[in-house]
C-alpha cells in the first residue's frame, strides 16, 4: 500500500544551514495494517507522517503509494483515497459538528444519499452522532477531536461494501492526544476496526506505549531521525529497547489477547 524508499528530509530555518531531520528512512505498510509511529520527543514523528502524506518534499528517496510517487497522484484522486489528520486541527468557525464531518466529503463525487450515510457512519464509528447539531467552537477539546477523526474518516469511507476494498491510507498524528482514557480506547478501536473492516492501512503517532501495544499491527520506532525498530509490538517494545529509546523502564503483562506496557522512571 504505502512504500518509503531511502528517505531523507531536511529543514532550513532562517539564516541558518539546512538540518537533516529524517535520514535514509526504509518502511512498507500493507494494506488492512494498524502501524504504531512510536518514538521521543523530536524524533521525527510527524515529519515521517508529512513526508508520507507528500505534504513535505524530500530532499533524497521517494513515498509510493499504491505503487506510484506521490508527486504523480492528481490531488483530487488522492484526496479520495488518503487522509491526514494533522496533530492541530483547529476550527474557530461555528459551524456544526455535522458540517465539519461533510467537509470530509468534498473529493468525494456520490449522491447526496450516499454522502448522507457515509456522514452519519462515521459519526457513530467516532460516538459523536448525538452531537450532530452542535456549534464545533462550544465542543469540548476532547470532543473536537473525535470529531476531526470523523472527517478524516468520512474522506476515505466506503460507500458500499465491496467499495475499493484495500484501496484507503489514513495518516493521523496523536488523535488520542487530547483524550480521556475511554474516549482512547474507543479511538484505537475506531481506527483499528476502519483498517481491518476496509483493508485500509493505517500509519498513526502514538506516544502511548500501552495503547500502541494493544492496538497496532506493528510498531515503528523513530529516534534522532532514525528508523531503530520495525515489528511487532511484543519484538519492539522490549524492557531494553524502551530503556534504550525512551530514557524509562517498563513493565509488559499479558491479560487475554492483550500485550499491556506500564513505564516508570529509571531507578539510579
Amino acid at each position: 500500500m504505502l512504500e518509503v524508499r531511502s528517505l531523507r528530509v531536511a529543514r532550513r530555518q532562517a539564516m541558518q544551514p539546512a538540518r537533516t531531520v529524517l535520514d535514509d528512512i526504509d518502511c512498507r505498510i500493507g494494506a488492512g495494517e494498524v502501524v504504531m509511529l512510536i518514538g521521543p520527543n523530536g524524533a521525527g514523528k510527524s515529519t515521517l507522517l508529512a513526508a508520507m502524506a507528500g505534504d513535505l518534499a524530500p530532499a533524497a528517496g521517494q513515498v509510493l503509494f499504491k505503487g506510484k510517487p506521490l508527486p504523480a497522484w492528481a490531488a483530487g484522486e488522492l484526496a479520495r483515497h488518503r487522509a491526514v489528520l494533522p496533530q492541530r486541527a483547529g476550527l474557530s468557525l461555528p459551524f456544526t459538528v455535522e458540517e465539519v464531518v461533510y467537509l470530509g466529503c468534498l473529493a468525494r463525487s456520490e449522491s447526496r444519499r450516499q454522502l448522507r450515510d457515509v456522514v452519519q457512519a462515521a459519526l457513530k464509528a467516532l460516538g459523536v452522532a448525538h452531537l450532530a447539531q452542535r456549534p464545533m467552537p462550544v465542543l469540548s477539546g476532547g470532543e473536537q477531536a473525535r470529531v476531526h477523526l470523523a472527517r478524516v474518516l468520512a474522506q476515505v469511507w466506503p460507500a458500499q461494501v465491496d467499495d475499493g476494498i484495500g484501496s484507503r491510507l489514513l495518516l493521523l498524528d496523536e488523535p488520542c492526544a487530547s483524550l480521556d482514557p475511554h474516549h482512547q480506547h474507543s479511538v484505537c478501536m475506531a481506527i483499528r476496526d476502519f483498517a481491518h473492516r476496509t483493508g485500509a492501512a493505517a500509519i498513526v503517532t502514538m506516544h502511548d506505549m500501552n495503547l500502541a501495544a494493544q492496538y497496532g499491527d506493528r510498531i515503528l520506532a523513530l529516534r534522532e531521525g532514525k528508523l531503530v525498530a520495525d515489528g511487532l509490538p511484543q519484538a519492539v517494545l522490549t524492557r531494553e529497547f524502551v530503556r534504550r529509546c525512551f530514557a524509562v523502564d517498563a513493565s509488559h503483562w499479558r491479560v487475554g489477547q492483550d500485550f499491556l506496557v506500564a513505564t516508570r522512571p529509571l531507578q539510579d
